[in-house]
């Protein structure tokens, strides 16, 4: 990928990088803007999701034997769940789309190649859709998989134990995870639930507004203009 030109370490400490399994958050000038943008726009509880994605799945990818862009992968992670803060939150797009579009302006803004920035685009908008990112370039496909592992714990077994632990020490889940994860898709898509028709997302908003009212396909063909 095309890298944006080294620039001198910003004065203030940055947090310290665990290395697990020789998985690190690459140390580059691309990275670290991103580490900053996304830890001051995001929730503590998404940053620290959004970096054990990263971790889960570049370690999914070594141990599958996967080569992928460490940066990409990085920043896929990192911008998956941005389209849930206000800041980012458009009034009409599903929030991966919005995730996705935030990367997309961030990565044009830096001089990043356009085939790896729709590459990154492309894998934070189908984070969430089952059974098509495993098809999908490596970028693509260890982003959904970082994902489901640390949402949904699919692949909780592929990675050993010392990994996992080590990846949670350095960016810690709360006790109340599952709970706290639910509730925070739920503040993201609340004001748009129709963005969640067709998606998984449906069974947030089903869960947290007795109110709320699923989109059903069949009888969108059933309502259709067509007579037959």
């Amino acid at each position: 990928m095309l890298r944006p030109r080294p620039r001198r370490s910003p004065s203030h400490e940055r947090p310290a990088v665990a290395t697990v399994d020789g998985i690190a958050i690459p140390d580059s000038r691309l990275c670290r803007e991103i580490t900053e943008l996304v830890r001051d726009g995001e929730s503590e509880l998404l940053f620290n999701h959004s970096s054990r994605v990263f971790y889960f799945g570049a370690l999914t990818g070594k141990r599958r034997e996967l080569h992928v862009d460490h940066e990409l992968l990085y920043a896929g992670a990192m911008f998956h769940d941005l389209g849930l803060m206000p800041g980012h939150s458009s009034r009409n797009d599903r929030f991966e789309v919005d995730g996705a579009n935030a990367a997309r302006a961030f990565l044009s803004a830096r001089g990043i190649a356009p085939a790896d920035i729709e590459l990154v685009w492309t894998a934070v908008a189908l984070h969430t859709t089952p059974g098509i990112p495993v098809h999908m370039h490596p970028v693509v496909a260890l982003l959904s998989a970082g994902v489901r592992l640390d949402v949904v714990g699919i692949g909780y077994d592929e990675l050993p134990d010392a990994h996992r632990e080590a990846v949670v020490a350095a960016y810690p889940r709360t006790p109340q995870f599952a709970e706290e994860i639910i509730q925070a898709f739920y503040d993201g898509m609340k004001h748009k639930p129709e963005t969640a028709y067709g998606t998984i997302n449906a069974d947030v908003l089903a869960e947290k507004d007795p109110h709320y009212q699923r989109g059903n396909y069949c009888s969108a063909i059933r309502a259709s203009r067509w007579e037959t």
